[in-house]
């Protein structure tokens, strides 16, 4: 019933936000398009993501006076994107905004909208060295935790969740002989199985004495009251062992870390994949990227130097 409600009221958020746009045709195609992601189930995360990136695309059609949707052009869709790399986004937040505009300029050409599929070169990524824990880092948080903040650390390090996936889960989606956790919503509404370890199921064996509701359909993570942690909750947790321990991190980088620990400790990174959820290795590359240690490791192990003896 929450989850209905949740979704009811995100269409209307909306329909409230679709009244600020001017033009008829843009107003009837954003809401339009809005109902279509609902009709797919998408979750109410995704349909904040549309309105964060794409209201500021089609109020910025409607100040070029679009009354036709046929009048939009490559050219403005390349004007808008170089505005906000203006404004100083990063380039993910860029490329966020275009791959919203591309699914938006799809759907209205499907939908027959327009008559002609507009098609713009996504902006491209600077690759960057992303934030990731090391080992050590990774034993001073979990040393300066208390059982719960502790259990929570341990978990998504060893299982390289999401946080929305994270926050969405119960006692009965875990196995705590097996280690197997079912999230039965990840991205995409896709349903998958992650792996908790040993010592992470002794953390949670240990955080769970401390819970009020122990029942198996109760929220995995807990408030002392006995409340379901939210998504701000979990974002004090990390704040307030960010303050004890000097160490600065985020559910995104406990989630890279993950994947970078686990290929070190020798995973293979078909498996990594399957366990982040990623429908191809292109996003765990990604995530995977070497730090400067990975790289002089590797070096000496085969530098073709070192080794030209052996080469010979």
């Amino acid at each position: 019933m929450g989850s209905k409600m949740t979704t009811k009221n995100t269409v209307e958020k909306h329909r409230a936000l679709a009244a600020e746009i001017v033009s008829v045709a843009l107003n009837d195609v954003y809401l339009d398009f809005i109902l279509s992601r609902q009709a797919m189930r998408v979750s109410p995360t995704t349909l904040v993501y549309y309105e964060n990136k794409l209201k500021p695309f089609i109020l910025y059609l409607d100040a070029q006076a679009i009354t036709s949707l046929d009048q939009v052009t490559v050219r403005q869709v390349r004007a808008f994107l170089a505005l906000i790399s203006e404004r100083g986004y990063k380039d993910w937040t860029i490329n966020g905004f275009a791959r919203a505009i591309r699914t938006f300029l799809r759907f209205i050409h499907n939908e027959n909208y327009t008559t002609n599929l507009i098609v713009f070169d996504m902006p491209k990524i600077r690759r960057e060295r992303l934030p990731v824990l090391s080992a050590t880092q990774v034993s001073d948080l979990i040393t300066q935790a208390k059982p719960r903040d502790k259990a929570i650390i341990l978990f998504m390090v060893d299982t390289g969740i999401r946080l929305a996936e994270l926050i969405a889960l119960r006692w009965d989606n875990l196995d705590l002989q097996t280690g197997r956790v079912r999230i039965q919503c990840g991205k995409g509404g896709k349903a998958r199985t992650v792996v908790a370890g040993s010592q992470t199921r002794r953390a949670l064996l240990a955080y769970r004495r401390s819970c009020i509701d122990k029942s198996d359909t109760a929220s995995l993570w807990q408030t002392d009251e006995g409340s379901p942690l939210t998504r701000g909750g979990m974002v004090q947790v990390f704040h307030r062992l960010e303050k004890k321990t000097g160490i600065h991190f985020s559910a995104h980088a406990l989630r890279r870390t993950f994947c970078i620990l686990s290929l070190r400790a020798g995973m293979s990174p078909l498996v990594v994949q399957d366990l982040m959820g990623h429908a191809d290795l292109t996003m765990t590359k990604h995530y995977a990227q070497m730090i400067d240690d990975d790289l002089v490791l590797a070096h000496k192990e085969f530098s073709p130097i070192d080794n030209l003896k052996r080469l010979k």
